[in-house]
Formats: structure tokens, C-alpha cells, sequence
């Protein structure tokens, strides 16, 4: 089930009211939204809703075994068989295809016939995010920085229908204490909700699905095909396609959770803003980045053990964070791009303050240098994500980087209206917050019926300028 389609529309239309009736009953409440959550989950395959019953249940087990246990061997057996069942479903789920698949490639060079078989198992939507969401869980008990609530409690943060599939990661410290306190929806900041939700939808509808149409899926389908400059300006829409379908989805469920009465975090502050791969993962993904932070890098040794261990422990993080987002070497090579550009960066810091050389003066002229290195480098790192193999993304670079190629042919899809939605997917993200403040603070300040008409252009709009469907989030496959 899709946010932008007329089929969720009615579900939440049905789940909106109804949650705010049962909130008073809260045990009502909660069976009710566990219930909503689990056939909005069961809608894409009602078969997985098992799979996240199972684990539902076996990490409350586990969390609630790890609370109640003093002995600290004990617990850390526990914590050591909670990483092996999660990692287990993962591992099973998401990457049996690749590890037989790549065995198979293996023994192929040493002459051995290992045949074609693959196990072909279906991936069950967001298996990635809920199995993040529970290891944290599961830790943070461990941790005692926050003890396990009710099963159904942690049910219902588990299975929350606006974040189950494609996040944010929300950690248990976080949501768990918002379902018992008390709500009343006179409180609760509609303006911004349906800000979010629109500022989503525009994002998804008009400017992803455009992108992908216009050109992103073509120049990736046969790179050999098209222009270099075509190719370039693929990369680029690319950058904007995958930003404004995340954060679009994203911008949704925030706002989504909102109108129901929880709070998300944040997860995209302007990314392309960066001025430093490191500022990157500040911004993108943020609830990703802080639990590879919290749960891997840290846990490693981060930064504690000098330069080789940082190194180290920066490409660990970063190649097990691009295999998170799938099972494909093209992953762990967008993965590696990032953590070698990270280590680049820690190493020239490194050196600097051992020479005891001052900080650069901070000039727009720098920051805007630093932007532009820092957005190109991801660009070359999604050239990778995007492409289906490595042959395939090293055919896009180097027919883009062909000096011989640049000036034969046209360069048909090379319009404006792609070039127009870069730069707005590109611009909207210098924004100044305050203008957004003052715009949102405006909105509130209508009637309600003025508030209806201005949603009601902005729907007709979003519906106009978007093409015909919605394709799923790309992020629904992770």
C-alpha cells in the first residue's frame, strides 16, 4: 500500500478517526492500531506478517530474558543469540541469492560446474528497517538505558504502519514512551503535518517520478545508448530522484505519525548541502547513520584507538551499511567509495593538527568548493548504487568520461523540464529554515476552509504535474 494512492487515502481516513476515538481505551487503542499496522504491513504479502509476529515476539522474549538476568555472562549470551537471530533473518531473507551466487562465480574460475541454481526467495518489505529496530531495542536493554515494556507495546512500535517499511529508524527509547502518554488532538500541529505531507507528496510525485521516467531509468537500462552528457546529467537526476523519494517518503510518514500523535525524528537535513562526506552522513539517512554510529562504528572502538583502527573501523561501517541497502557487490563498492572518502578526510585532519596548522579561513568561496567536491563524490558513489551490476557502472563511467563521445550526437533527454526539476530538487534544499517557518506559520493562520482550498490547489497541482502511476519507493526493497 502505497502512501500516494487513493487506496491509502482511505485506509487512513478510516485509521485517522478511529485511533483518536480509542485513545481515551488505550489498551483498545493498541490492539486497534496493531491491527491497522498489520494489514497495512499484510497488504504487500499477507505471508510476512508471520515473519514479523515471529519476531516480535522472540526479541520481546529475548529483551525481557537480558532484563530480568543480573549475571553478566548470562546476559551477554543472550545479547549474542538476539544479533544471531536477527542477523539470521537477514542474513537468510535478504542475501542467501547473493552468497550462492557469488560462491557459484567463485568456483566458476576454478573450473568447477556449480550450475545455476539460486534459491529465489522472495524479500519481505522493510525487513531491513524492523530488524534494526528490534537489535536496537534488544541493545539498548542490554545497555540498561532502557527497560522493555509490554508485549504489545513493543508490537505495536514494531509494526507502526508509517515507518515499518521504509523507516525512519525510530529506536524503542523513543516511541514506546509516547503510546502511553496522554494526547489530545487540539494539541497536535496539523500545520506541519500536512506541510510535511504535501512537501512529500510533491516530492515523490512531481519531482522523483519524473526524474526516473525522463531519463534515470533509461540511461541506467543501456548506458551504451545514450549521449555522455546524457549520462552526466543522469547521475545528477539520480542524486535528486533518490533524495526526493526517500525524503519524500519520509516527509510523509513524519507527518503521517504527527496527525496520530507521535513524534519521529528527524532523518534528512539537506544533504546535498554537505560540505564534507562526514557532513553528508550528518544529513542523510540520519537514523541510519546514528545507529551505524551507535551499534558498529562505536561499538568497534570509533575513533579511540588510533589512526589505523579509525580507518578500519570507517570502512567496516561504511561497506556493512552499503550491504544493509542490498546484496550486491555494487553496494559494498558504493559502500567503500564512502568510507575511503571518510578516512581520506579523518587522515587530513590528522595531519593538520599535528603539524599544528590553523583551520582554513571559513569563506563562502571555500564552502562552496567543499560543496561541490562533496556532492560529486556522491554522485560517483550512486553510479554504483543505481547500476544493476559493476560491469554495467563501470560501462556508465566510462562512456560518460569519453572525451571522443561528448560532442557526437544529441542529447535528447537533455530537456528542460529535467534540468528544471534538478534544480529545484537541488535548490529547495538551501531553503533558510526560517522561511519555511514563516511559511508554515502563515498556513496555520488560515481558516479552515481557506486551509482546505489551498491544499485542495496544491493536490490538483501534485496530481497534474506527475505522471500517470505511482512506482513504489525505493527504499520499500531495503
Amino acid at each position: 500500500m502505497l502512501f500516494p494512492t487513493v487506496t491509502f487515502a482511505l485506509f487512513f481516513f478510516i485509521v485517522l478517526p478511529t485511533s483518536w476515538i480509542l485513545m481515551p481505551t488505550r489498551e483498545r487503542w493498541k490492539i486497534f492500531m496493531l491491527a491497522a499496522s498489520y494489514f497495512f504491513y499484510g497488504y504487500w504479502n499477507w505471508h510476512f506478517v508471520f515473519l514479523l509476529a515471529v519476531s516480535t515476539v522472540v526479541n520481546q522474549l529475548l529483551a525481557r530474558t537480558i532484563h530480568a538476568t543480573d549475571v553478566e555472562r548470562r546476559r551477554r549470551a543472550v545479547l549474542t543469540l538476539t544479533i544471531v537471530f536477527n542477523l539470521g533473518i537477514l542474513l537468510y531473507f535478504k542475501y542467501a541469492d547473493f552468497f550462492v551466487s557469488s560462491s557459484r562465480d567463485v568456483l566458476d574460475t576454478f573450473g568447477i560446474d556449480a550450475g545455476n541454481s539460486l534459491v529465489n526467495i522472495a524479500l519481505p518489505v522493510g525487513i531491513s528497517f524492523f530488524t534494526f529496530q528490534a537489535l536496537s531495542y534488544v541493545i539498548d536493554v542490554y545497555r540498561r538505558d532502557f527497560e522493555p515494556g509490554s508485549l504489545i507495546n513493543f508490537a505495536t512500535y514494531l509494526s507502526f504502519f508509517p515507518h515499518v517499511v521504509a523507516g525512519p529508524i525510530v529506536r524503542g527509547s523513543e516511541f514506546m514512551p509516547q503510546i502511553d502518554e496522554p494526547k489530545d488532538p487540539r494539541r497536535i500541529d496539523a500545520t506541519r503535518a500536512f506541510f510535511l505531507i504535501f512537501i512529500g507528496l510533491f516530492k515523490k510525485v512531481v519531482i522523483a517520478n519524473y526524474l526516473a521516467t525522463e531519463i534515470v531509468d533509461q540511461v541506467f537500462a543501456s548506458p551504451g545508448r545514450h549521449t555522455p552528457l546524457e549520462l552526466l546529467v543522469g547521475v545528477y537526476a539520480y542524486a535528486v530522484q533518490i533524495y526526493a523519494d526517500f525524503s519524500g517518503y519520509t516527509d510523509m510518514a513524519i507527518g503521517l505519525a504527527l496527525l496520530l500523535g507521535f513524534r519521529f525524528p528527524l532523518n534528512f537535513d539537506s544533504p546535498y548541502t554537505a560540505t564534507s562526506i562526514q557532513d553528508f552522513w550528518r544529513r542523510w539517512h540520519m537514523t541510519l547513520s546514528r545507529w551505524l554510529r551507535d551499534y558498529l562504528y562505536i561499538p568497534l572502538g570509533g575513533n579511540r584507538r588510533g589512526d589505523r583502527a579509525t580507518y578500519r573501523n570507517l570502512m567496516l561501517t561504511m561497506i556493512l551499511g552499503g550491504l544493509w541497502h542490498g546484496a550486491a557487490w555494487t553496494f559494498v563498492i558504493w559502500g567503500a567509495i564512502h568510507g575511503v572518502a571518510q578516512s581520506v578526510e579523518h587522515w587530513r585532519r590528522t595531519v593538520r593538527e599535528r603539524r599544528g596548522l590553523p583551520d582554513p579561513p571559513d569563506t563562502a568561496a571555500r564552502r562552496w568548493t567543499q560543496r561541490i567536491v562533496t556532492f560529486n563524490i556522491v554522485c560517483l558513489a550512486w553510479i554504483f548504487f543505481r547500476a544493476e551490476s559493476i560491469q554495467v557502472a563501470f560501462d556508465y563511467l566510462f562512456r560518460m568520461l569519453n572525451p571522443t563521445e561528448w560532442f557526437q550526437g544529441g542529447s535528447s533527454l537533455v530537456t528542460f523540464g529535467v534540468l528544471l526539476a534538478i534544480f529545484i530538487g537541488i535548490a529547495g534544499q538551501f531553503v533558510p529554515r526560517a522561511f519555511t517557518a514563516r511559511l508554515m506559520a502563515g498556513f496555520s493562520r488560515l481558516s479552515p476552509v481557506a486551509m482546505g482550498a489551498v491544499l485542495g490547489v496544491v493536490l490538483m497541482v501534485i496530481n497534474t504535474l506527475g505522471p500517470r502511476g505511482v512506482a513504489p519507493f525505493i527504499y520499500f526493497q531495503f
